[in-house]
């Protein structure tokens, strides 16, 4: 299959829930306030689980530099992709409402906590701009940016407020850590293809990641885009009787998907790549939380990218989207192997998603 096709085809079959987040939201009609039943069930959490606990919320904020861009982002068509304000009503230090449960709130606050964020030196992460997280390494020559959204519109207004606090840099290289939408759909708000053609960009990803981002977004992309409105909830109204968040970010952005074929495949565990003059040691991780999926470690920085296999949320063994099946042992050895290979020597830890840890 032609390139130019997949990216067309990927566009029309919707990935993730995009294809459907831009149409009308539900009116609720009959949206009821909490039973007896229902509020006396959550007020009970507060007496089981440690909400006065706020190390998640501090380390959340650490390294804040700059806020999200306050206004809506919009396609060529004039369509809204992404509106900043859906969750304005979620705010940090507030109870739970009666309807939601405060654990799902005490979520909802924390992924709503987002902008522009230092790692580490050199190392910086854009936040709740779409449904993962972007991250940007400064290299010898340039940038490497990995995992660069779900739309290209959203990628782009996250570089441009990387470019702004830090300044212009060339992009050199991009990474997909994983065969999922979220981690590749807006490479092209990043980077231009031609540049990739030329060999001034490369595309590193993980071995079969063309194949899966295939089958799972072309072959049961129709299906599984709409069981993905049902799983997400996004046509619901963002609000407390509604919809409060999409568990790993708010919600998926509605833009333009878009892919470009890796140049550079990481094949083996201990495959060592250098990028921009830093060193990767690359672990593969297939049938974890994506089929295909890698890990990796950063010596220069003594840091450790975990993509999605470790992460401050619980994923589904079994996604009710439809993507394929996840092996829960496996998964766990391939956790027991970080701590093995990198454990010791890591300094940094960060991920693809939701609510990465500075430590």
């Amino acid at each position: 299959m032609k390139l130019n096709k997949l990216a067309s085809y990927l566009t029309l079959a919707g990935v993730c829930s995009t294809s459907l987040i831009s149409l009308p939201v539900l009116a609720q009609e009959g949206a009821k306030d909490a039973t007896a039943q229902t509020k006396s069930a959550n007020d009970a959490l507060y007496g089981q689980l440690p909400f006065t606990d706020k190390t998640d919320f501090m380390n959340a904020h650490k390294g804040f530099i700059a806020p999200l861009p306050s206004e809506l982002i919009k396609g060529k068509q004039g369509n809204v992709v992404w509106d900043p304000q859906h969750y304005a009503f979620i705010k940090e230090g507030e109870k739970a409402p009666d309807t939601v449960n405060p654990s799902l709130w005490r979520q909802s606050q924390l992924i709503n906590i987002g902008g522009l964020f230092q790692v580490t030196d050199g190392v910086y992460q854009i936040r709740n701009l779409d449904l993962s997280n972007m991250t940007i390494m400064e290299g010898k020559e340039g940038i490497t940016v990995i995992d660069p959204l779900v739309s290209a519109e959203t990628a782009k207004v996250g570089m441009d407020l990387y470019y702004k606090n830090r300044g212009k840099r060339p992009v050199v290289a991009v990474i997909y850590t994983h065969s999922h939408v979220d981690h590749y759909g807006g490479v092209r708000g990043v980077i231009d293809e031609a540049d990739v053609k030329s060999g001034k960009v490369k595309v590193y990803a993980p071995a079969g990641f063309m194949k899966e981002a295939v089958s799972e977004n072309i072959m049961a992309g129709n299906a599984m885009s709409r069981r993905a409105s049902y799983m997400y909830g996004n046509l619901l109204k963002p609000d407390a009787k509604g919809q409060v968040g999409a568990g790993l970010g708010t919600t998926t952005s509605a833009g333009t998907v878009t892919l470009i074929e890796p140049t550079n495949y990481i094949t083996h565990t201990g495959q060592k790549e250098v990028i921009d003059g830093l060193t990767y040691d690359f672990m593969m991780a297939p049938g974890s939380e994506a089929p295909s999926e890698m890990l990796w470690y950063v010596e220069e920085k003594g840091m450790i990218e975990a993509a999605e296999d470790v992460t401050h949320t619980l994923h589904n063994t079994y996604s009710l989207r439809g993507a394929k099946i996840r092996d829960p042992l496996a998964w766990s050895k391939y956790i027991n192997d970080v701590i093995g290979r990198w454990g010791g020597k890591g300094k940094h830890y960060y991920c693809s998603a939701s609510l990465a840890d500075l430590g």
